[in-house]
């Protein structure tokens, strides 16, 4: 068990880490070779360009101004500057909503860390009660475990309001976005006589004919897509031997054309990726043409647009058919949004897809906590011990002692769940969500369930269990329960040593983006020979919801449990929050692109978590001082989770609604004004194109071919990475950034 010298020593291991990681960043980031790596956004928005080619190679690859080395922390103040309805303006709602979660953090556990400090570790210190357990029970107990409740004798703003208010003003001050004209329609009923695009026309014609305007089908294009994402593939490595052959001309490339290029006879690279890039070009334009003329491709749905936003809302919100499950409508995701696969999966195998990954996530949860048990216990003095015997001269010594105690468990932890998300991920898939919000936040409730379960829990009882258990054999039964009581709080040590390693060293690597890094320098030095090549090589990233999210919420739920039974935690919190805050600032305004705008309707998924955490915390609470026999205290406790549910649904009931419906006035009140601005503004013509599969667009070189006509008339539209190149940077007058904040930017002084 961590003692406090364990604990230090993990505190100095994380703390100089992070400071190391900052410290490259804060350099690596004033290089020019790297600008792309850390400013993408800004090159996303035509705000930046590459550094001039002119002058010495040196000076295009090392900044020789010293004096930029003198201010290399000021992305700290620079992050914090933009104030937040220019965040909005710049990086979208979603982000900015994202970084709120951080600031209620602190808004929440400053106070209560104070309040902890000033009173409950004073007064857990100056008690004695672990020294009697341990002559009665033999239970063990570190320093830490005497600031915490085992060491008892027995005897904000309204952010859901808020958010909801933030919502509703972004929606109304937001330019025609596209999926408020647009409705998803699926499980359209078969008819002999007509297409389905026919019998679409007709069955709005009808029962929409004021408001109609246009829809396209759903085609299953998801084979055409992956013979395109195979031809780039090999398209990029014939560049690949291309530029090789060109800077040494002796000799043509060769490869061999067995298992991962590792067996079978040698050929002529060149000539041999030319061949295969031949053959699939013509498999795609017997697919293109096979999905275009198959009715079997087209699936029974289609997204519906409108003339008005008023008309989009009453079909979205609105049963369409006397048969329930025929003519079922939602509104769109946004064109970036759509998760293109998932639309050709029938929606009538939807139920069994999500029963079958209901079942295999419960699977997955509790036969999980085997192994993480396991490697918790080796990741010990006494499993190492073990398992290695001749390592126990090594491990006896003091430093070494301290850093298996203080930081493996916490490090082993975190690379045991690093593959999570991506598993997760692909159940969301297989349920066949249809946009990536909805893929994001059905991956982020798992994945905080999965926390909750192992981690948390399986943490606290698989912990108190083995290191408990010869003293649960020898005691009696009336005792386990005090024993458990006291056992439970002495998991702190772990966590803090948890939070160390990922809350504050995992986001200072957060900030320095090795991988992107790495990744950018291999691309720029194998493939790039055009300045697209070089904006292909850039990887920006994203803000990840679906990993990011669930973490911040088992911070919430470790600060609300330990808050009163072991507060020395909770200044660890604090710090993360911090510090999170400020870097993903800093990313959410450099770096992160943003693929799609949901209007923040992950939010009540945010509030219901932390609701859940301080329900737990509630329930902890009134079973730790049962064991202190102050059972009459109980019944008054109970009252805490049921007044914490009913505000949970008071708050639901009041502002949940903003986040699943758009209000008929809003929509009459917008379209009204947008009529009177710009009467003669084309819908149609944005409308026509915005949902056409992304393989039929003609996005990028290899996909010229694709871009045909489709069941209705189509209107070509940029790709995501042109359109935010094109856009125009926004004047102050508009909202947009600050004339000084731009300078700055194309200064590269940011």
């Amino acid at each position: 068990m961590a003692t406090l010298a364990d604990i230090t020593v993990s505190g100095a291991i994380n703390v100089l880490s992070a400071f190391i990681f900052l410290l490259a960043f804060a350099i690596l980031r004033l290089q020019p070779l790297n600008d792309r790596v850390y400013f993408p956004k800004w090159y996303l928005k035509g705000v930046r360009g590459s550094p001039s080619r002119s002058g010495a190679l040196v000076r295009r690859v090392v900044n020789l101004d010293f004096r930029s080395y003198i201010r290399f922390l000021n992305w700290m103040p620079e992050a914090l500057k933009m104030p937040e309805p220019e965040l909005i303006d710049h990086a979208g709602l979603d982000y900015a909503v994202y970084l709120r979660i951080y600031l209620m953090g602190l808004k929440i556990f400053v106070p209560i860390t104070f309040l902890a400090l000033a009173i409950l570790v004073p007064v857990n210190y100056t008690n004695n009660a672990l020294e009697a357990v341990k002559m009665v029970a033999n239970v063990t107990a570190s320093d830490i475990d005497k600031l915490s409740i085992s060491n008892i004798p027995l005897k904000s703003q309204r952010e859901y309001e808020k958010v909801a208010s933030m919502r509703l003003q972004f929606l109304s001050l937001e330019r025609r976005r596209l999926d408020q004209f647009t409705v998803l329609v699926r499980n359209v009923p078969p008819d002999p006589d007509e297409t389905v695009s026919e019998l679409l026309e007709h069955f709005f014609l009808v029962n929409h004919p004021d408001h109609y305007l246009t829809h396209q089908v759903v085609c299953n294009a998801n084979k055409l897509a992956s013979l395109v994402k195979k031809k780039k593939k090999k398209q990029n490595w014939l560049d690949y031997y291309q530029l090789k052959y060109s800077r040494n001309q002796s000799q043509r490339p060769q490869m061999k054309t067995g298992f991962l290029g590792h067996f079978g006879g040698k050929v002529d690279a060149i000539d041999h990726h030319i061949s295969e890039i031949g053959e699939l070009s013509k498999e795609i334009e017997e697919e293109r043409t096979r999905v275009l003329k198959d009715p079997k491709s087209i699936m029974p749905a289609a997204f519906v647009s409108f003339k008005t936003r008023w008309g989009a809302a009453v079909c979205a919100q609105t049963q369409q058919s006397r048969n329930p499950t025929l003519w079922l409508t939602e509104w769109a995701p946004e064109p970036r949004d759509v998760y293109w696969q998932n639309l050709a999966i029938p929606y009538m195998s939807l139920k069994v897809r999500r029963l079958i990954i209901g079942v295999a996530f419960l699977l997955l949860t509790f036969f999980f906590i085997i192994p993480i048990a396991s490697v918790q216990a080796l990741a010990s003095i006494e499993g190492i011990e073990k398992r290695a015997p001749f390592l126990k001269s090594v491990i006896e010594i003091k430093f070494i002692k301290s850093v298996i105690q203080g930081f493996l468990p916490g490090i082993v932890l975190k690379l045991f769940l690093i593959f999570l998300p991506t598993i997760l991920m692909i159940m969301s898939k297989f349920e066949g969500f249809i946009s990536l919000s909805s893929l994001e936040r059905r991956s982020a409730t798992r994945n905080y369930i999965f926390l909750i379960i192992n981690v948390f829990l399986g943490s606290i009882l698989t912990g108190a269990a083995f290191e408990q258990l010869n003293s649960f054999i020898k005691q009696s039964a009336n005792e386990i329960p005090k024993t458990i009581g006291v056992a439970v709080p002495m998991k702190a040590t772990f966590f803090i040593t948890y939070i160390m390693v990922d809350g504050w060293a995992g986001i200072a690597g957060e900030v320095l983006m090795l991988k992107p890094l790495i990744f950018y320098h291999l691309k720029n030095f194998l493939l790039v020979k055009t300045e697209k090549d070089r904006e292909e090589a850039m990887d920006p990233g994203s803000l990840g919801f679906h990993t990011g999210e669930p973490r911040i919420q088992l911070y919430f739920l470790l600060g609300l449990v330990y808050a009163t039974v072991t507060p020395v935690l909770l200044p660890f919190i604090v710090i993360f929050f911090a510090f999170a805050y400020l870097v993903f600032r800093h990313q959410i305004i450099n770096v992160y692109n943003h693929e799609y705008e949901s209007g923040a309707a992950f939010w009540p998924d945010v509030h219901g978590r932390i609701i859940t955490g301080l329900v737990i915390s509630q329930l902890a609470l009134m079973g730790l001082l049962s064991t202190k026999e102050a059972a009459q205290s109980t019944p008054f406790l109970i009252a805490l989770p049921v007044l914490t549910i009913w505000f949970h649904r008071f708050c639901n009931g009041r502002h949940k609604s903003a986040f699943v419906k758009y209000p008929l006035q809003e929509a009459m009140m917008k379209d009204t004004l947008e009529r009177a601005r710009d009467p003669n503004f084309n819908l149609k013509a944005c409308l026509h194109s915005a949902y056409v599969h992304p393989i039929f667009k003609g996005d990028d070189d290899d996909e010229d071919d694709l871009s045909v006509e489709m069941e209705t008339e189509s209107v070509l539209v940029p790709t995501k990475r042109q359109s935010q190149r094109n856009t125009p940077v926004p004047s102050k007058i508009s909202g947009g950034y600050s004339p000084s904040l731009l300078e700055a930017v194309k200064n590269g002084e940011l």
